[in-house]
């Protein structure tokens, strides 16, 4: 009974002291709040009113990732270095690809005028526009619960990336001020994002749009102001008129793998004069002939092939990920033209940790390839690195990570 008792007592003193603890770093937080986060919000022309509003019962979110308290040390969880990479088809899941398509369509009939007047005025296709809105937030249906002032405070006082989310917290405020959204109501994702389009407060106050003539850019509420909104940060990030984002294609052998990325662009009849075709049969459109065209293979040989435009890194301007504009032109093309699945399939991949996708582009770093940084994900970079490596070394290239090659690149 003693030791019971014993290990009681020392569980109650362990979450007494955890307790004072977090007690402590909320006095320091409150204490940011007002030493640090105020001038700069009212050098940035917040009054006392919005940022009293602002913060009106605002602690710290201790559930948000990446979080550093005052005398803790920045930790990797094993489970994220551990975790097994996912195969680049789970990303076009039938179920995320349908619904995005069906309800797209229903949008697309719902706001045509609008999303007509958008096109019309930032050369961005209606369906790509679409296809984005569907991704970040379900076209609107994804509830987005968090209150942005705490997620932005949370981490701009500790997390990983601090100096980057204060400086997004005082854009936030500056929202609040210009009556945008009143502070309560500003709501985001756990990361901090706004509204229906997840733009990051700053990207908000440079690229939101007044799509309803209401004075206001209500990202959270009005379908015409996401609209307007998304059009317009594809717009400034160079979207070109008139051109598409990107055609599924066949690439012979005798058309390298690693010949893939943005810095290795060509004209598209000059890939043409290399062998490669559309998979639909049909030619490239005349005008894209000789305008810039890039090769995409995501899975390297082992799924579908692209090329793409440079509307495709317009759309990474958005999201950096690969996979994510591919989702978007993709889904668009469903909704406009009622095309079905790419004709490529993908293979079975994923069957390696990130820790070991690592291992291998430090190996290959170490042989003098740049892969773009060891961070477990084949980006274009450690693709084209990899068939590079299969080619010098005799073996026929795939241009993606398999298990096989673990022992021979890492030792």
């Amino acid at each position: 009974m003693r030791p019971i008792i014993l290990a009681l007592c020392l569980w109650c003193l362990a979450t007494s002291a955890y307790a004072q603890d977090r007690a402590a770093v909320e006095r320091q937080f409150q204490a940011w709040l007002q030493d640090t986060v105020w001038p700069q919000a009212k050098t940035s022309g917040v009054s006392r009113r919005t940022m009293r509003q602002a913060f009106e019962g605002v602690t710290l979110n201790w559930k948000l990732p990446d979080l550093v308290p005052p005398g803790s040390q920045a930790q990797v969880p094993k489970r994220q270095k551990q975790a097994e990479f996912g195969s680049p088809g789970r990303y076009f899941n039938n179920g995320s690809v349908q619904g995005a398509t069906a309800t797209g369509r229903q949008m697309a009939r719902r706001h045509s005028t609008t999303l007509a007047r958008v096109e019309a005025e930032t050369g961005v296709p209606g369906r790509i526009i679409l296809a984005i809105w569907g991704r970040e937030s379900g076209y609107g249906q994804v509830p987005i619960r968090h209150n942005a002032f705490q997620v932005l405070s949370t981490k701009g006082f500790m997390s990983t990336r601090s100096d980057y989310f204060t400086k997004e917290l005082i854009a936030a405020l500056q929202i609040a001020e210009a009556g945008h959204a009143p502070p309560g109501t500003l709501k985001s994702s756990w990361a901090g994002a706004l509204g229906q389009p997840q733009f990051m407060p700053s990207n908000f106050l440079i690229y939101a749009a007044d799509g309803n003539g209401d004075g206001r850019s209500d990202i959270w509420g009005s379908p015409d102001d996401t609209i307007a909104s998304i059009g317009s940060f594809l717009s400034q990030h160079g979207w070109v008129t008139g051109r598409d984002w990107g055609f599924e294609v066949n690439v012979p052998a005798s058309v390298s793998c690693a010949l893939e990325g943005p810095d290795q662009g060509k004209p598209i009849q000059d890939w043409v004069a290399m062998g490669v075709t559309r998979v639909s049969g049909r030619p490239f459109p005349e005008h894209e002939l000789q305008g810039e065209g890039f090769l995409m293979m995501p899975a390297g040989r082992n799924g579908p092939a692209f090329i793409v435009t440079p509307n495709f890194y317009v759309l990474k301007d958005y999201n950096k990920s690969d996979l994510y504009a591919l989702f978007v032109g993709h889904v668009g093309d469903r909704i406009q033209y009622g095309v079905g699945d790419f004709k490529g399939r993908w293979g079975k991949l994923g069957q390696l940790y990130r820790s070991d996708i690592a291992a291998m582009q430090r190996a290959l770093e170490q042989q003098g390839h740049d892969v773009g940084g060891a961070d477990g994900l084949p980006g274009f970079k450690t693709r084209r690195s990899i068939g590079r490596w299969q080619k010098a070394t005799g073996r026929t290239p795939t241009c993606f990570p398999e298990t096989a090659m673990k022992g021979a690149l890492v030792r």
